[in-house]
């Protein structure tokens, strides 16, 4: 086992980041006088979402902390503890809310001057990167532009252009691709315990998206909700049919990312009474009470950036719905993603037309850009399922 078994169909980028892993501990060990081309200090890793970037961030990063005979053996406390999230040395930006916030970018570059405490580097880790507006990576730019001799900068967006020109030309670009099915599911099976069965369904209908795939195979209630979405998609006629669909899919995504949240925000209230040794049944000094509103502020912004990117993959698995019809009115030789509703999709290509398919698809895109740019989420999927309606 190393830390590379989770980065699934990406061989390119698994032997870049190993031998820049290789050529690090060079770097630590012998202190060439010549800088090894193979290491770069800053990286940004792109690809489709759900194709491993963040995963492949945390493998570097736990390759270039490995203190075993191979970088990335896997085994070490190195690589276990960067893995788990707990080495001290490798900071990891996660965007809870919708944007990363100029507060965030100047508290992760302080941290850039700092000397490893216990590895040999100090790794920052920036998923996301495409959520910083470009005032707030230019705070990144000049810890990018001229790293310490011992840090590491990972960043990961969706393409290169997301993430402004004069930090991505500062960085050595890696992208990944979206992995099979069948190596999504076999992933599953390995790393999760999943059955065969269950594994390759949700390996197909998550579009391999690994973390999705993750989630519907592990959860009943999200494959049945996401059926449930599927056969309402298909069966959508009035305008009545469009309000309970629309009400519906806003309500779930609310209830789900409220409790992801409210969780998160009492495990994290939890753990700061805990570490200061606070009496939980007293007043709370103005300054724990002070991190205590900190907490919910964050918890309101991760509340909204859930409740989007739920609304977001329901459109996504509706979007699958008209690709499939396409590909069948075209009678492309193309497995279906919803192949549960296979007699469906069928029904459907037989009655719209590809064209009519293709602007369907089109109208969804154009719903989840309105989305990310802050349209309440329910407008947005009333007025995409408006266009959706099948008229007999």
């Amino acid at each position: 086992m190393t830390v590379w078994d989770d980065v699934v169909g990406q061989q390119n980028v698994v032997q870049t980041l190993q031998r820049a892993a290789e050529a690090a501990r060079r770097i630590v060990t012998d202190h060439p006088s010549t800088p090894d081309q193979a290491m770069s200090q800053a990286w940004l890793l792109t690809g489709p979402p759900g194709s491993g970037r963040s995963t492949a961030a945390r493998s570097f990063a736990a390759a270039l902390e490995c203190t075993g005979e191979t970088p990335g053996c896997g085994e070490c406390s190195g690589c276990t503890t960067v893995l788990a999230g707990t080495h001290p040395d490798v900071e990891h930006l996660e965007t809870h809310g919708v944007t990363i916030t100029i507060a965030q970018a100047r508290d992760l570059v302080k941290h850039t001057y700092e000397a490893p405490i216990v590895g040999h580097w100090r790794v920052l880790i920036v998923e996301d990167a495409d959520r910083m507006a470009d005032h707030t990576a230019n705070v990144l730019l000049k810890a990018i532009e001229e790293p310490p001799e011992r840090t590491v900068w990972v960043l990961a967006a969706p393409s290169p252009a997301d993430v402004i020109s004069t930090i991505r030309s500062r960085c050595r670009i890696l992208h990944l691709v979206t992995p099979s099915v069948d190596d999504v599911a076999h992933l599953l099976q390995k790393r999760d315990g999943i059955d065969a069965h269950t594994a390759q369904l949700a390996a197909q209908i998550s579009q391999a998206h690994i973390g999705r795939a993750r989630g519907l195979a592990m959860d009943e209630a999200a494959r049945e909700e996401r059926s449930e979405l599927i056969s309402a998609v298909v069966s959508l006629h009035t305008m009545g049919d469009v309000e309970v669909l629309a009400q519906s899919v806003a309500a779930k995504a609310k209830e789900a990312a409220t409790k992801h949240a409210e969780d998160d925000a009492e495990q994290q209230k939890s753990t700061l009474v805990h570490t200061l040794g606070v009496d939980e049944s007293s007043r709370l000094p103005s300054q724990v009470r002070g991190q205590m509103r900190d907490i919910d502020a964050e918890y309101k912004r991760r509340n909204t950036r859930l409740v989007r990117d739920a609304v977001d993959r329901a459109m996504v698995d509706v979007l699958s719905v008209y690709r499939d019809v396409l590909l069948v009115g075209f009678g492309a030789h193309v497995a279906l993603i919803n192949q549960d509703f296979a007699d469906d999709i069928r029904r459907l290509a037989a009655t719209i037309p590809p064209e009519d398919a293709a602007d369907r698809m089109e109208t969804i895109s154009r719903a989840r850009v309105r989305l990310s740019h802050n349209v309440t989420p329910l407008l947005a999927l009333e007025a995409m399922f408006a266009s959706l309606r099948i008229v007999q």
